[in-house]
């Protein structure tokens, strides 16, 4: 039985929160959430910004009694930083001169009702990741789009799926023309599949979805 849609009132939550990811590859990620979600472990996703993204991994968490978790530093990645194409001036702490979306993510899962499917870990994903010890049902990297940040993300995070589980990487352009910023997640895409570990499950635009058959990532 494919996974069910996300409600209207979810997808609505998701329209109006702050973010980037377009609606058909929101889906895509809830539908691979949804599936994940079976395995009876939790989703994490490396990359949260103001939650838009979180509020369809916790809807597919909700409905499979499974928890969400999201790490993110809320200072911004790169590209959202003074000066650049993505930058939102009013994500700013105006107290202390830097980005702060953590309060903008509370209100984001405030108002979709969905907090208590969420535990949010406020770090930096490599720090994290070294002291993690859980095994995860599916791992949504959308963070830094370095390859220094994307390759830390990829090798702090990928272990830990446990077989079957999904590996989601979001912003993948085979393309130099198409991208926006970097091909770092497209070749962490390219490192997974060739690892032996991962099997490409679907493709929707700019999101993949892989699962993990096998050891050696």
């Amino acid at each position: 039985m494919p996974p069910a849609a996300p409600k209207p009132e979810i997808l609505a939550a998701f329209e109006s929160a702050k973010g980037f990811m377009p609606v058909r590859e929101g889906l895509a990620l809830h539908a691979a959430a949804a599936e994940a979600g079976r395995l009876g472990l939790p989703l994490l996703e490396v990359g949260t910004y103001c939650g838009r993204s979180a509020i369809l991994l916790a809807d597919a968490a909700r409905e499979a009694g499974v928890t969400a978790i999201t790490v993110d530093h809320h200072r911004g990645s790169e590209e959202q930083q003074p000066g650049w194409e993505y930058h939102d001036e009013s994500t700013v702490d105006p107290e202390v001169g830097r980005m702060d979306t953590l309060p903008t993510f509370r209100r984001t899962l405030h108002k979709a009702g969905l907090e208590d499917h969420v535990v949010a870990i406020v770090g930096r994903s490599p720090q994290v990741a070294a002291f993690w010890a859980t095994p995860l049902a599916l791992v949504f990297i959308d963070g830094g789009h370095t390859d220094e940040h994307a390759t830390a993300d990829y090798e702090g995070w990928a272990p830990h799926i446990a077989e079957g589980g999904l590996l989601v990487i979001h912003d993948v352009f085979p393309d130099p023309a198409d991208e926006f910023t970097g091909q770092a997640p497209y070749r962490i895409y390219l490192r997974a599949l060739a690892s032996g570990a991962f099997t490409e499950a679907s493709a929707t635009d700019s999101l993949r979805v892989l699962r993990r058959v096998g050891a050696g990532v």
